[in-house]
């Protein structure tokens, strides 16, 4: 880590915010990015930081967020001669503005050209897409805004399952929390995995990977159930992917009946057990694809496919392409 680290230079990281944007989308990517400094000073990898961080509005000063707080920005616009290596657009229900204000989309479509990426948080895809940043491209944005996204801008791929998204130099994430999941695999990106983890444990972060095009909402589902039998369940089926996993085999561990278990799932999950077995081993498949070199078949066995074929099924099911083509498009160098 030291050797990757001891000559690395100052990144300029802006974020930009508007009249009613969320206030955790500017604050949360921009902890990570300070967290990261933290980490490097901590153990001596560098004399000064890697990141450099403004927080910038088409006015500058004092603007007030969705929650009431008010933020001071660092600068205004025109304010922004600098060299941005990283651009972020934050989101908030104070796009809807922002996506008429003519200067601000223009400063979008300026300063990307010359930063090295473009990212954005939630809503603030609106105004990726208002530039025309995301057309032909992949995005995610809160699974509220995906349908809205999609309606508004045809030439973009929504891809409404994953946390974020990145494709080519820009990037963009769902709402909140996953602002700081993106800017975690940006840092990774930059410092390597173990910067990036040391950063999500200071910050009580699970940090599924290290980085990639997407993080998966399956362990969250699990999570976010009120029944804790049913959790129990669904954590044990995530934890043995290789396993039979028939819903009787779920319903033992939750310790219900089948028929009530069953019942309850749907009622808690919107979804089949079926169904969210086969999103969770396409969900550690597309991991594994991303991550490793493993063959096709290797990897439908290890998840619990039993054989290449039926993962091959599975994937044009749910997202379109065939297994080999999903790993030659997001393979993790």
């Amino acid at each position: 880590m030291q050797d990757k680290l001891h000559n690395t230079k100052i990144r300029s990281v802006v974020m930009l915010a508007f009249p009613g944007a969320q206030v955790l989308d500017i604050t949360g990517p921009m902890e990570i990015f300070k967290g990261a400094n933290d980490v490097l000073a901590r153990h001596e990898l560098s004399d000064m930081p890697v990141y450099k961080l403004a927080l910038a509005t088409h006015e500058g000063g004092l603007f007030e967020t969705t929650s009431g707080i008010r933020l001071y920005a660092d600068c205004n616009l025109s304010a922004l001669t600098q060299s941005i290596d990283t651009l972020l657009v934050s989101g908030g229900d104070g796009v809807r503005e922002a996506l008429h204000d003519k200067e601000l989309i223009a400063f979008i479509q300026r300063a990307s050209k010359k930063a090295r990426r473009v990212a954005s948080v939630c809503s603030g895809a609106f105004l990726l897409a208002q530039a025309g940043l995301l057309d032909g491209r992949r995005a995610a944005a809160h699974w509220r805004i995906c349908d809205l996204l999609a309606k508004n801008f045809p030439k973009v791929t929504v891809d409404r399952d994953a946390l974020y998204v990145r494709d080519g130099k820009f990037s963009s994430s769902a709402g909140v929390t996953a602002g700081m999941d993106l800017s975690l695999a940006l840092v990774a990106e930059d410092c390597g995995h173990r910067v990036a983890l040391e950063v999500a444990r200071d910050k009580v972060l699970f940090m599924i990977r290290s980085g990639g095009q997407s993080q998966f909402s399956t362990h969250l589902l699990a999570e976010s159930t009120e029944s804790d039998r049913l959790r129990s369940g669904m954590t044990w089926a995530l934890e043995n992917l290789q396993a039979r996993l028939t819903v009787e085999d779920l319903a033992t561990r939750a310790a219900m009946s089948t028929r009530n278990f069953a019942r309850v799932f749907c009622q808690q999950t919107g979804a089949t057990p079926a169904h969210f077995i086969e999103r969770a081993r396409i969900d550690a498949a597309r991991r594994k694809l991303e991550d490793s070199n493993k063959a096709v078949d290797v990897v439908a066995t290890e998840c619990g496919f039993g054989n290449g074929e039926r993962m091959r099924r599975a994937f044009h099911r749910h997202i379109g392409i065939a297994p080999n083509v999903y790993r030659e498009r997001f393979q993790t160098p």
